[in-house]
């Protein structure tokens, strides 16, 4: 059987790292045929020469010329991602781009009917409606890389959709677990970008100690397994072994348990919907001992509910909220507010906002380039 031909976007991020580092662990299974960038040229150049990869795409383009590597394609620029994936023809699309830069490169991939491992959530927040219909269109498989919405996946194996009672996402808590309100506002970014269980980038790193990240699971989970919203509940457990669960119709549950390696799910996504083998692990549930469960705490953490809000009422409004807290969490790391002024502007930019239906993709793109820009001027 030929090697899968993998186009990996986001390579130099936390997730595209790790799905390298996977790829590699059998090159007879698995060929990178193109990497994509925003920023880091540096980085994936390095990575393309390393891994014997012919085409790269980095959104920004350098203030000076470069050369690529002989049989190396190149390209830059706002269209140069779409490029590389009609260029590379892959038989699998992976998105790890960061944030909503991430939307144009899943609907080119769904367009194309080539199947998409996403871990980037925030295509399916802003434009969850139509990536899913397109999906649906096209007979296009969309795989989550989220660690949450992967087990998911593979709980819902188990049981058709109609015998779903409940989803259930679980959260560690992030850095401030126990923390009131008052006290967040001293904290720095350093000490919020300090996942406890998690190794990860720094949007979902904040995302995830203010709990803004499960709002956007939340949401993804909802249009990716069409489960109503209400139907999706958010539990705490510091521990991150149980990745999420699911309730049945019979009153069973099943749970998805492991270690917190993102590997895991980037395994699965370029398996699925086989498993493929992996190295062992030394995790045991006797060494780990206990696990925790605890309702969030929504006074100090009022995203989840921004987010439960945003998905009930729909249309423009998920995308609103996913480019409200990009914009606030790039203000709090550059330290012109605190962490608490993110909720603050996010509430505010829903608030501000009439809804539309969510049924254009120009439009959606436009609401996310309009709700940046106000906010900026706000966190300026």
């Amino acid at each position: 059987m030929p090697p899968l031909r993998v186009a990996l976007l986001g390579s130099t991020g936390s997730i595209g790292v790790q799905t390298l580092e996977v790829c590699a662990e059998d090159p007879h299974r698995v060929e990178v045929v193109a990497l994509a960038a925003g920023t880091d040229l540096a980085g994936v150049l390095s990575q393309a020469e390393r891994h014997g990869v012919p085409h790269v795409a980095v959104a920004r383009e350098p203030s000076t010329p470069v050369q690529p590597p002989a049989g190396m394609s190149l390209t830059f620029g706002d269209e140069a991602i779409l490029e590389l994936i009609d260029r590379s023809a892959p038989d699998l699309i992976i998105n790890a781009i960061v944030g909503g830069a991430g939307l144009p490169a899943s609907r080119r991939a769904l367009e194309l009917g080539i199947p998409l491992a996403l871990a980037n959530k925030e295509s399916i927040v802003i434009a969850g409606e139509l990536l899913t219909g397109l999906a649906r269109k096209t007979g296009t498989p969309l795989i989550p890389i989220d660690s949450e919405h992967s087990a998911l996946l593979q709980c819902l194996r188990a049981g058709s959709r109609g015998e779903v009672r409940k989803l259930v996402l679980t959260a560690s808590g992030g850095p401030f677990r126990g923390r009131d309100r008052g006290a967040l506002a001293e904290v720095t970014p350093e000490e919020a970008l300090r996942h406890p269980t998690w190794s990860m980038g720094s949007r979902i790193s904040i995302d995830s100690a203010t709990l803004m990240n499960k709002g956007l699971e939340v949401i993804e989970a909802h249009h990716l397994f069409e489960v109503d919203v209400d139907r999706i509940e958010v539990v705490v457990h510091p521990q991150s072994v149980v990745h999420s669960m699911v309730e049945f119709q019979d009153g069973s549950w099943l749970a998805h348990l492991g270690p917190a390696d993102m590997k895991i799910p980037i395994r699965y996504a370029l398996g699925h919907p086989a498993r493929w083998e992996g190295p062992p692990s030394n995790f045991s549930l006797a060494g780990i001992g206990r696990l925790d469960f605890e309702e969030p705490d929504h006074e100090t953490f009022p995203s989840l509910q921004f987010a439960y809000e945003a998905c009930r009422r729909g249309g423009t409004l998920p995308a609103v909220f996913n480019a409200a807290d990009e914009v606030a969490v790039e203000a709090f790391l550059a330290g012109r507010i605190s962490l608490p002024r993110i909720f603050e502007v996010v509430e505010r930019a829903l608030r501000e906002h009439e809804r539309e239906p969510a049924t254009d993709w120009t439009r959606l793109l436009e609401i996310d380039r309009e709700t940046r820009e106000r906010v900026a001027s706000w966190t300026s």
